[in-house]
């Protein structure tokens, strides 16, 4: 498998922005990345197929025989479900969650392969495993700091409207139209970031040689940090929360990524 490796982190890649597309489309309902995500998909299932018919036909081994083949089957199923449905049908929630557990399932049995074999490949995945899920997660904080600063200046700029303050602050700041869409945009940026960095991350802590804990102090808190965004894309999409309400709101969520960050991340056993 791992002489390939190069191969399967190019499907996790092209999976990753997949989930990133139909998340978007699943909170605005845009077209145009849903049809992004579903070549991605595509592009997904016809590498999933050509290792599944090689195995097949030169192989001569249908992939279902112990755990981890079975993984990398059930995996394809779901991604070949998921673009019918896609294809056919407009069930946006039912097609997000299904590529969520499918990318879940496919980065199980890759890591798992990894770990079972654990040549210089196998260590070397586990490894850039670690690296993506860092990485990832900061340039999610980077996307949550850029809406907490356009939530910021909206605050700013809304006061500045009330108190009839006309100067050139208040020009430069920006439509209050703008300012409230930007951050809302930034959020759902940085949300399907974060959900994937938390699936990388724990996924390394089941294959990794180190102890991983599920009540660790960082673990929690980035699972809280998600969460807490998650409740202002509720209250923004559903409830239909916008301007000073939303911008309030999302100040406090953006205060608790930096108590995470900064104080969680010294109590943790194994986080910097």
């Amino acid at each position: 498998m791992f002489e390939l490796k190069w191969i399967y982190e190019l499907i996790l890649l092209l999976y990753g922005l997949s989930l990133i597309g139909y998340f978007i489309d699943f909170i605005q309902n845009n077209r145009k990345a849903n049809v992004f995500a579903f070549w991605l998909l595509s592009l997904v299932w016809g590498l999933q197929t050509f290792f599944l018919l090689a195995q097949v036909f030169i192989k001569e081994n249908l992939p279902v025989m112990n755990v981890y083949d079975g993984l990398y089957f059930y995996a394809w199923i779901l991604v070949t479900f998921s673009l019918i449905i896609n294809r056919f049908f407009r069930v946006d929630f039912l097609v997000f969650f299904t590529n969520l557990l499918g990318f879940l399932v496919m980065l199980l049995h890759i890591s798992t392969r990894a770990q079972s074999v654990m040549d210089d490949e196998g260590v070397a995945l586990v490894h850039e495993m670690l690296v993506v899920h860092i990485t990832l997660a900061l340039i999610s904080y980077g996307f949550f700091t850029l809406s907490f600063t356009f939530s910021l200046m909206y605050l700013l700029q809304y006061r500045l409207l009330k108190q009839k303050q006309w100067n050139a602050k208040l020009f430069r700041l920006g439509d209050l139209t703008k300012l409230d869409h930007f951050s809302y945009i930034a959020v759902i940026l940085g949300m399907p970031l974060l959900l994937i960095a938390l699936i990388l991350g724990i996924t390394w802590g089941y294959v990794s040689e180190d102890t991983f804990y599920w009540y660790d102090s960082k673990t929690l808190g980035s699972i809280l940090v998600l969460i807490v965004y998650g409740v202002y894309l509720f209250l923004r999409v559903v409830k239909g929360y916008q301007g000073r309400a939303i911008s309030l709101f999302n100040s406090a969520a953006f205060l608790f990524l930096l108590i995470n960050f900064f104080l969680f991340g010294s109590l943790s056993n194994f986080h910097f």
